[in-house]
This record gives C-alpha cells, sequence and structure tokens, in this order.
C-alpha cells in the first residue's frame, strides 16, 4: 500500500521484490516496479521512498546471466539486480522490450546469456503479436507520452487526442505544427521529437509560426533518424541562417531519409548552407522533388552554388518538379544567372517554376525554358520582373516559339512588368499557334499596356482559344476598351476575365465602356462565367453593370469590390439578386455601404435560392457597424442565414423560376406586341368593308396568335410540368433504389460473413462458445440489413432534387427559347400586317377626300 501511494497506482504494471547489488558488493533487499515508460527501485520500508528511477529510454544495455540476474546500464548509472525467479526476470526483460518497440519499434536490447525465452525478449508476455497491431498514426501518442515521461514535462492528452481522433479518422499523415501553436515551445519539441520514431507521418508542417532552438534542435534530430519523413515545410517559422547546415549535416547521419520535398520560404539562410543541403539531398534515394526558397535572402553567388548542385547530377533533370526562387530581389540580375539557365535548358521534368521578384531578365530566360521545359512546364511566374529593350527583339522568335511549343501550361504570369507591344504579339501568336493547351490561365496584369497593347489585344485576342482566364487589370486601357471588350466578346472560350482598375476615364465614356460590357455579358454565346471590376472606383456608374445582372444567364461569379458605389449601388444590386437564378458568388466590399444598403441586400437574398457564397465585406461592415451596430448586425445575419439555406440541398420553386424566366422573356416584347395589336386593330376597324378581305382575315388571324401568344409560355412550363411528374427520371430512380437496397444488403453480407469467420479464426474457443448463445454469433447477418428509407430518401429526396433542379432550367431554358422564336416572329408578321394596312388607310383616306366636296 505504502507504494501504490508513493507511485499512482494505475499507472503499476508489476511490482516485485528483487535482490540490488550495491557499490560495495553487498546485495541489498530492494522493490522493483515498472510503469508503463519507467522502472522504480524502491526501500522495503514503511513509509517507502523512491531511491532511483529512470525511463526505458535511458537503458543503454540490458544484459541477462545465469541464477536470473540481469544488469541494465543507463546514460548515468548501473544496475545489477537478482530475481527470485525465470519467470519475474522473463516478466521485466519482455515489458522494457515490449515498451520500447512500442515507442521505436526497435529491435530487442536483451542480449541473453541464460535460456530466457524468445518472448521474452521482444514481446509483452500479454501479447502474440505486439509491435505494430492498427495503432491509431503509427502509435504516435504512445511515443509522445514516453517521450514527455523521459524529458520530465506533463503529458498533453489534448495532443493524444487529437492524432488519434482528427488525423486518424482522417487518415492525415502531415502533421501541421499550427494545430499546437498554444502550447510552449519544450512541448512542441517533444512532439517533433515524437516524429523521429513514427512512420505514420511523412510530412511535417509549419506556416507563419516562430519555433524555437528547442523545436529547431528537434527538427534536425527527427532528419537525422526518420525512415518515413517525406515532405517539410517550415515557412516564415524564424530559421537561424546556419539551418540548412546543419540540416545538411543531419541528413548525413541518415542514408535511410526519404526526404524529397523542402520549402524553407521567408527565412534568412546561408547560401552555401543551401547548397550543401541541396547536394546532400540529391544523395538520397529519392532524390528532390520541391524546393521552395522564396523570400529566404538568397543571393546571386547563392544561385551560382544552388545551379551547381542542380547541374552536378542527372538525378534532378528526373526528379525535381518544383522549383520557387522568387521574391529574392537582385538575385538573377547578373551574369550569375545563366547558370541557373543552363540547368533550366537541360531536359527536365519542371511542373512548378516561379522566379517572380528576383529581377531576372526575361527575354533571356526564354531560350532556355524552350530548349529544357516545354514537355511539363506548367506553371510560370516571371512576375515583377523586367525586359531588356536592347535584346528584346533577338529574343522574340525565342519568346514565340516557346509559348507556340509548350505542351503543358495552365498558368503564365507576366505581371507587373512593363511588356513592349511586340512581346505581347510574340505571346499571343505563339499562343495562337500551340494545339497542345487549353483551359490556360493568363495573367499580364500591371503591364502597362495602354493604347498599343489594346490595339494588339484587339487583333490577336479572338483567335487565341486557348485562353480561358485573362487578366490585364491595371493596365492603363480606360477609354480603349471601347474597342478591347468587342474583342474579347468574340473569344470563344474565354471563362474569366479580371478587368480592375482600367476605368479612369470621364463619365460620358465610362458610360460607353459600361454599356460595351454589357453588350458583352449579354450576347447569347457568351462564355464568359467570372468577372472581375476590382478597385475600378465607378461609382454611381457601376449601377448600369449592376442592373444588367438581373437579366444576366452566364456569369456565375462577380467581384464588384472597391468602386465606391454607396447604397444606391448596393439597391441596385438587391434588385439583380431578386430575378437573377444563375450568380453562385457576388464578392462586394469597400462600396460605402451602409446598413441601409446591407438590409437591402439582405431583404433581396430573401427571394434568391442561388446565391451561395458572398464574403464578408470586412471594410463596409466595420465603417456601417459604428454609425449603426444593430442594423448592420441584423442585415449580417439575414444574409448568412439566406447562403447557409441555399447551400443546403432544397428544391428551388417551379413557379417562382417560372415567373422569373417569364418577366426576363416577355416584359419588354410584350409591351412592343400590345402597342402594335391596338395599331393594327385600329387599322382593320378603319377598314371594314372597304378593305381586302384576304388581307383583313390575315390581319384578324396575326391578332389572334398575338393574343395566344401570352399563354404560350405559362402554357409550355404547365405542359413541362405535368410531363415531369412522373416521368422516367424519377421512375428508373424508383426503381434504382430498389436495386441499391439489394446490392447494398449483398455487399453488407459479405462484409459481415468475413468478419465473422475473422473471429473464428483469432479466437475459435470464445467464438464456438457465442455460438451457443441465444441467438447464437453467426446469426448476426440474418439480423443486419441496410434501412430501406435512407437509400431511398438519398435518392428520392437529395439526388432527385438536384437532378430536377437541373432539368428545369434546361426545360426553362427551352420555352424561353421557344416563346421567344413564336413572338418573334409574330412580331414581325404584325410589323408587315401594319405597314400593309397603312398603305390601304391611306389609300382610303385619299380617296374619301377626292370624293368629299
Amino acid at each position: 500500500e505504502s507504494v501504490k501511494k508513493t507511485i499512482e497506482k494505475s499507472s503499476i504494471k508489476f511490482i516485485h521484490g528483487v535482490k540490488l547489488d550495491t557499490k560495495t558488493g553487498k546485495s541489498e533487499d530492494r522493490i522493483l516496479v515498472l510503469t508503463t515508460w519507467r522502472l522504480y527501485f524502491l526501500a522495503p520500508k514503511t513509509p517507502t521512498k523512491v531511491e532511483a528511477t529512470f525511463n526505458f529510454l535511458e537503458i543503454r544495455a540490458l544484459n541477462s546471466h545465469p541464477e536470473h540476474q540481469v544488469i541494465i546500464d543507463t546514460d548515468k548509472s548501473s544496475f545489477s539486480l537478482r530475481f527470485e525467479s525465470r519467470e519475474q526476470l522473463s516478466h521485466v526483460v519482455g515489458h522494457i522490450n515490449y515498451a520500447l518497440s512500442r515507442i521505436c519499434c526497435s529491435p530487442s536490447i536483451c542480449h541473453s546469456d541464460s535460456d530466457l525465452s524468445e518472448g521474452s525478449r521482444k514481446y509483452s508476455p500479454s501479447s502474440e503479436t505486439s509491435l505494430e497491431t492498427q495503432r491509431a498514426c503509427g502509435g504516435f501518442s504512445e511515443t509522445y507520452s514516453a517521450l514527455c515521461d523521459y524529458n520530465g514535462i506533463s503529458c498533453k492528452e489534448e495532443v493524444q487526442w487529437d492524432v488519434d481522433t482528427i488525423y486518424h479518422s482522417q487518415d492525415n499523415r502531415e502533421f501541421n505544427l499550427l494545430d499546437f501553436s498554444h502550447l510552449e515551445s519544450r512541448d512542441l519539441a517533444v512532439i517533433v521529437a515524437s516524429m523521429a520514431y513514427n512512420t505514420w507521418f511523412t510530412k511535417l508542417y509549419c506556416k507563419d509560426l516562430r519555433i524555437g532552438s528547442e523545436v529547431t534542435e528537434q527538427v534536425l534530430h527527427t532528419v537525422s533518424k526518420s525512415c518515413s519523413l517525406e515532405e517539410i515545410t517550415l515557412e516564415n517559422a524564424g530559421l537561424k541562417s546556419d539551418f540548412p547546415q546543419k540540416m545538411s549535416a543531419a541528413l548525413s547521419e541518415n542514408p535511410a531519409s526519404v526526404i524529397h520535398s523542402l520549402n524553407l520560404a521567408h527565412n534568412s539562410l546561408d547560401n552555401q548552407g543551401v547548397s550543401n543541403l541541396i547536394q546532400q539531398v540529391c544523395r538520397l534515394s529519392k532524390g528532390l522533388r520541391l524546393l521552395n526558397l522564396s523570400k529566404t535572402s538568397l543571393t546571386s553567388k547563392g544561385v551560382v552554388c544552388l545551379s551547381q548542385a542542380l547541374c552536378s547530377t542527372d538525378e534532378y533533370s528526373s526528379s525535381l518538379l518544383h522549383l520557387d526562387l522568387s521574391r529574392n530581389p537582385g538575385v538573377l540580375s547578373g551574369e550569375d544567372a545563366s547558370n541557373l539557365y543552363l540547368f533550366l535548358s537541360q531536359p527536365n521534368c519542371l511542373v512548378h517554376l516561379d522566379l517572380s521578384g528576383t529581377d531576372c531578365s526575361v527575354d533571356s530566360l526564354f531560350g532556355a525554358l524552350l530548349r529544357g521545359c516545354c514537355a511539363d512546364l506548367s506553371f510560370l511566374n516571371l512576375s515583377k520582373n523586367s525586359f531588356s529593350h536592347r535584346k528584346v527583339k533577338d529574343s522574340l522568335p525565342l519568346f514565340r516559339q516557346f509559348f507556340s511549343s509548350a505542351f503543358s501550361l495552365t498558368y503564365v504570369s507576366l505581371a507587373s512588368m512593363k511588356l513592349p507591344p511586340d512581346v505581347l504579339r510574340a505571346l499571343l501568336t505563339g499562343l495562337t499557334s500551340n494545339p497542345h493547351i487549353n483551359d490556360l490561365h493568363l495573367d499580364i496584369s500591371g503591364c502597362e499596356l495602354r493604347s498599343a497593347g489594346a490595339a494588339v489585344i484587339q487583333e490577336l485576342l479572338p483567335r487565341v482559344v486557348s485562353i480561358a482566364t485573362l487578366d490585364i487589370s491595371d493596365n492603363g486601357l480606360d477609354a480603349d476598351l471601347l474597342t478591347v471588350l468587342p474583342a474579347l466578346a468574340r473569344h470563344p472560350s474565354l471563362k474569366h476575365l479580371h478587368l480592375g482598375k482600367n476605368f479612369n476615364i470621364k463619365n460620358r465614356v465610362l458610360d460607353e465602356v459600361l454599356q460595351k460590357l454589357v453588350q458583352l455579358i449579354q450576347e447569347e454565346d457568351c462564355a464568359l462565367q467570372s468577372l472581375s471590376l476590382t478597385d475600378s472606383r465607378l461609382r454611381s456608374r457601376g449601377t448600369i453593370l449592376v442592373n444588367a445582372l438581373g437579366s444576366n444567364t452566364c456569369l456565375r461569379k462577380v467581384d464588384l469590390s472597391g468602386n465606391n458605389m454607396d447604397d444606391i449601388g448596393a439597391k441596385m444590386l438587391s434588385k439583380a439578386l431578386q430575378i437573377n437564378t444563375t450568380l453562385r458568388s457576388v464578392t462586394w466590399d469597400r462600396n460605402n455601404t451602409s446598413a441601409v444598403g446591407f438590409l437591402d441586400v439582405a431583404r433581396a437574398l430573401e427571394h434568391n435560392f442561388t446565391l451561395q457564397y458572398m464574403p464578408l465585406p470586412l471594410s463596409d461592415i466595420s465603417q456601417a457597424h459604428r454609425s449603426d451596430p444593430e442594423r448592420t448586425e441584423q442585415a449580417l445575419t439575414k444574409i448568412q442565414r439566406a447562403l447557409v439555406r441555399n447551400n443546403q440541398t432544397q428544391r428551388f420553386s417551379q413557379k417562382q423560376a417560372q415567373r422569373l424566366h417569364q418577366g426576363l422573356v416577355t416584359s419588354t416584347t410584350e409591351q412592343v406586341m400590345e402597342r402594335l395589336c391596338v395599331r393594327v386593330q385600329q387599322q382593320v376597324c378603319v377598314l371594314r368593308g372597304v378593305g381586302e378581305v384576304e388581307e383583313l382575315q390575315a390581319a384578324k388571324q396575326v391578332l389572334k396568335e398575338a393574343r395566344n401568344s401570352r399563354a404560350l409560355y405559362p402554357s409550355l412550363c404547365e405542359l413541362a410540368h405535368v410531363l415531369s411528374v412522373d416521368g422516367p427520371v424519377r421512375q428508373r430512380l424508383d426503381s434504382l433504389s430498389g436495386e441499391l437496397a439489394k446490392a447494398a444488403d449483398k455487399e453488407l453480407q459479405v462484409i459481415v460473413d468475413s468478419m465473422v469467420s475473422l473471429c473464428r479464426e483469432l479466437c475459435p474457443l470464445s467464438s464456438s462458445a457465442a455460438e451457443r448463445l441465444s441467438p447464437p454469433l453467426s446469426s448476426i447477418s440474418e439480423r443486419v440489413s441496410v434501412p430501406r428509407s435512407s437509400i431511398r430518401t438519398a435518392l428520392m429526396e437529395r439526388a432527385v432534387q438536384d437532378i430536377h433542379r437541373t432539368l428545369e432550367e434546361v426545360k426553362l431554358s427551352v420555352v424561353s427559347y421557344l416563346t421567344n422564336s413564336i413572338v418573334d416572329q409574330i412580331l414581325q408578321e404584325l410589323y408587315a400586317t401594319h405597314k400593309t394596312l397603312v398603305r390601304h388607310v391611306v389609300v382610303l383616306t385619299q380617296t374619301q377626300n377626292l370624293l368629299d366636296p
């Protein structure tokens, strides 16, 4: 009892008396206690006290000898003890070996001169298959607990719970230190140290968290020990400049390392150390796949060292996929850059290359890219660099040829550099002749294109069908948009357009430009899906575009932030949202919107069931909240509630959709038709009895069809609805639910039978006993099934709603097309009839004037 008071009772695994040899050669009685990770020697008296203790990780050697003796060597001391029986000795040795295997899966440390059983050396006496039996995340929590005990700090249960529950349930192999950023540095150090002995986690991630020397040391320790860690991200982690050199040394101690990805961005690092690190990684089995040295104070000399390391072996040409040297000013400004170009000119497998903000002479680079990077390069960021005006003409053929030959490009950025018109022409010409790529994102924002660039865009862009996303914001296009926008309208595959910061023009011209933009998005064959006009300072003129959103059917996403449209803009947006059914995302901030404007938008969203995403306008919210907090909070609550509702699967009101479409289709044409019908009817009345009978009959028939056309839209909608009530889709889903239920039962039957068989294999005696129970164990397969209602609900309520919504959209578009076609034809016939009858009325009037004296 005294022992249990001294040591926590629940942690005790073994307690027994032993003989301990002292330094004087005597043998004294002691009480040996084993806990999960620690061994204790206590005095055999009451009250007892701990005389010596050590964590199993402190053991350097454990040797067993005849006469039940064992000698344990630790970091600080050596203990020789004797047990009463071989069973006790086997139990202790087995427990220690088992505990160590749980921590680091190491082989037995026991060296035996006696006849100890093999099992006692490697496993717990109570286990037959101990080492890695389905432990959560490879037993990380146990290793962490042991290391906490070893370092004398408390074990944080939240760390164990997060790993065993969250990480394990998500099958997450990336350990994110940000999840535990609230803990002290020494706690983080133990967490990182635990990864050295863990085979589950393959990635270590830390971004924007300053880690101290304790954590850094354990990162290096993990690098020197781990045989499963593949990717390391320590971005903006406050690393010291000598970290790469130390990491290189750590890797040299671990030939079994499989590290292939290094992200050390936003840390000030020593250039020579980086070079040594790259050379060391190259010697590893998987080579280097990702290297991110963005904003690491890299110099031109550092690039020379790095380039030499990259060129030193062919391994990099076949392994390096991602290279980021961005945001290192001046690093590629001189002749030293030729060393990197040499690597790029060799055939390689680079997929991602970011050299933005390196003062690279872009025109000098493309010769290397053409020779070595055409096959696989997908992402190319050269923004915030420059063209050498003296050499640009000489490099244009290479520039054009690269863009015509690249096989895999999906993203190209030449933003924030002055782009000469000839270079833009070469770029677009090259892309025009490239048959290999599509869905390209081209960012040429902030390139000072102005009128000369606008002329090139107007001429060439419509033919560059590979571009799906185009960013030409902040280019001083201004009034030149009058010619650029029609060119964009002719582009057959442009899906995403960024036009912001191009509207520094007078109101009259601005109105014309916005009208052109409205025409672009209202074209029937417009492929545009998203439009960004951020920071364009449109002010109240922006309502021209906002009003057009109501009837627009192509755009799914708009960004109108930074336009100072005030509450009138919010009012117009609210009206547009009440009738628009295609927009899924609206970004609206920095528009001087008050609580009144937000309430307008909130009321509109009560009737909009399709908008799903509207980021919180933090700038306007903070301003509105200061002047009217209550109504601002009320509006935001309503907006968020509506967006949550719209993101849930639900049936969109068919009648509402019909009303919206009918209003958009017939609102204008009905007014025109009504006026024409009145005029034709008046003319028929005038000519009754005196006009041509056939023409009057034709006029009456046209008037009749015009009246019938008013019922055309609702009648077509009703017909489509009636035919869909119990149509083929619902019938097919109904039968499919039955088939799925049978398939689910069959799959469940196989799984349950396999589970029962495994139970019989692992525990045959207990399984046989369970068969004699009522109900027997094997009958479980007959008593479980997948609820039919859940499958039917999933299909008939969820899937059918999504399918129904899609069908409704298609049906309404067909109804709109048919109605428009018929109404347009009736209008033409009314115009023709009106003109014919006008001539007859004129003739009749002239005749009557001649007859009257």
